[in-house]
Parts: C-alpha cells; sequence; structure tokens
C-alpha cells in the first residue's frame, strides 16, 4: 500500500509541474498526442493477440505498403482504433462519458470487422468466457454498467487511480461486448483521464502478463493493488516523456546518457523500469532528457 500511496504522490508533483511548464504549448502538445497514435494502437491490439509489429502498424496507419500480407480484419483493427484513439483526444474535452459514447466508439471500433455486434452490447445467449471467468448475463449488462458509471461519479475526491483502477476492472468484468472489450476499456481509461485533466497512458503490450495479473486478482479477490501500479506506472511514463519535450531538453537514448555521463546502462535500465528516473520508453527504446 505504501508503495501505491508513493505514485499517488508522485503523479501529482508530475501533474503540477506539466501544467506549469505546458502553457501556451498546445502545438508541441498536440504532434506529441499524434505521434503517440501508432504506438498506442500498436500496443493495444498486441495485447488482443494481433500479429502487427509496431512498424507495420504505422505503415498501415500512414498509407504505406508493409512487406508482408495482412489481413483486411488486422488493417481494419489498426485504422479503426486508431481513428478512436484521435476522435477521444477531443471529445473528451467536451463531454462526459456515457452510455451511449461507448456504443458509439465501440461501433466505430468494430465497423467493417463484424458489423453485426459492432455498438451494441451481449444480447440473448450472447456469454463470453475469458480465461477462467464466465462474464455476467447479458441481461444484466446494462445495469452493471450505469452502477459502475455511478461508483465512479460519486467518489471525485478519491485518488484518480484508484477510481480508474476500479472502473476499469469492473469494466472488463462485465465484458459488455461480444468482441473488443479490452480495447474498449484501454481507451475509456484515457478518456477518463483526459476528462479530469491528466495526460493519456499507454498500457504497453510488454506488460501484458501483469495486466492479465490484475485481472484474476480482481476476479477472485476483489483487489485493484496490481492494476493501480500498472496505470500509476504509465501515467508516470506519459508525463516523463511530455515533460522531457516540453522543457525542451535534448533527448537521447539511455545507452547514449550511460555513456556520455559514465554510468551503468544495466543499472539505469533498473532504474528506468523502477522509475527512479526520468526516463520513458518511446517505440521500444528508452529515451531520457539530458539535464
Amino acid at each position: 500500500m505504501a508503495k501505491v500511496l508513493s505514485i499517488y504522490k508522485k503523479i501529482d508533483s508530475l501533474r503540477s509541474r506539466y501544467y506549469k511548464i505546458a502553457l501556451h504549448k498546445e502545438q508541441l502538445i498536440k504532434i506529441i498526442s499524434e505521434s503517440e497514435i501508432s504506438e498506442n494502437v500498436y500496443n493495444s491490439n498486441a495485447i488482443e493477440n494481433s500479429t502487427l509489429t509496431l512498424e507495420e502498424t504505422d505503415k498501415i496507419l500512414h498509407e504505406i505498403n508493409c512487406d508482408r500480407f495482412i489481413s483486411a480484419r488486422e488493417m481494419f483493427e489498426a485504422k479503426n482504433l486508431a481513428r478512436v484513439v484521435s476522435y477521444i483526444d477531443k471529445k473528451a474535452k467536451e463531454e462526459e462519458l456515457n452510455i451511449n459514447l461507448v456504443l458509439f466508439l465501440h461501433k466505430i471500433l468494430l465497423s467493417n470487422i463484424n458489423d453485426d455486434i459492432a455498438g451494441r452490447f451481449r444480447k440473448d445467449n450472447e456469454f463470453v468466457r475469458v480465461g477462467s471467468h464466465i462474464a455476467p448475463n447479458p441481461k444484466e449488462v446494462l445495469k452493471r454498467l450505469e452502477d459502475m458509471f455511478v461508483e465512479y461519479n460519486s467518489t471525485p475526491s478519491e485518488n484518480i487511480i484508484k477510481r480508474l483502477a476500479k472502473f476499469h476492472l469492473v469494466f472488463e468484468y462485465i465484458h459488455p461486448f461480444c468482441d473488443g472489450n479490452g480495447r474498449i476499456g484501454r481507451v475509456l481509461t484515457n478518456y477518463l483521464l483526459l476528462r479530469e485533466g491528466y495526460v493519456p497512458i499507454n498500457i504497453k503490450f510488454v506488460d501484458r502478463d501483469e495486466y492479465y495479473k490484475a485481472f484474476r486478482e480482481f476476479d477472485f479477490d476483489k483487489k485493484t493493488n496490481t492494476i493501480e501500479k500498472i496505470i500509476g506506472k504509465a501515467l508516470t511514463s506519459s508525463y516523463y516523456k511530455r515533460l522531457a519535450y516540453l522543457e525542451g531538453n535534448e533527448i537521447i537514448s539511455l545507452s547514449e546518457y550511460a555513456r556520455r555521463k559514465r554510468l551503468s546502462y544495466p543499472n539505469l535500465i533498473n532504474k528506468a523500469k523502477r522509475q527512479t528516473i526520468e526516463a520513458f520508453l518511446e517505440k521500444g527504446d528508452w529515451k531520457i532528457a539530458l539535464s
């Protein structure tokens, strides 16, 4: 618990620092967000077993031919999720998250992939299983989602990480759709972060095992510790990256930083993973601002 509390304090400090430096730098902030779309799409789809690499995802989103055959489904999965990610960046500033908006985002996500189930919740005998978890009866989906929103909106004084952790885990527990639940769930997390005045996060494919562990932890014990750490880590990294660009220092690879500072690279990697230095992952490489 002490570790989670320290993450809360760190996020508050980074958020305050970010707001001070972000003033009148809207264009740069927009460029950073746009540059992250490919990486966000790659990681979210990879968590759901997409075979696309980051490079292939980037090529698809920029209408560049890939070096191998890519199925129509995987192409639409990349393009549709990119549309959703771009859409919420603006929409979150304009409208509270609600049931109808969740359905609209899902319709975009599954358009041209499975139009029969796009933009609607599970119904009739559409039961789903995730691992050993059998999602609630389709008849319960809407009421459970409404209760989820009520609980989130009734705890505004609680730390944002704890609120988001519970929201995300409950959404995935309900598994309201026949397909696309994980990707929509991660999108909704970012929608709420942006709505509450935080920066968006990117839950990485490399953290997938820990991410799935968080669901099992909630399913069996209703605990949220693991997902809180994951969200806290992702939010910290997102602030580190934005601060590095906004503060205007030279950004270099961590290996180059180790060489220039005559420090141990493996030791720096360990510190980066523990986030005790202001390093961040960008396109699979650890980077840091040179101060």
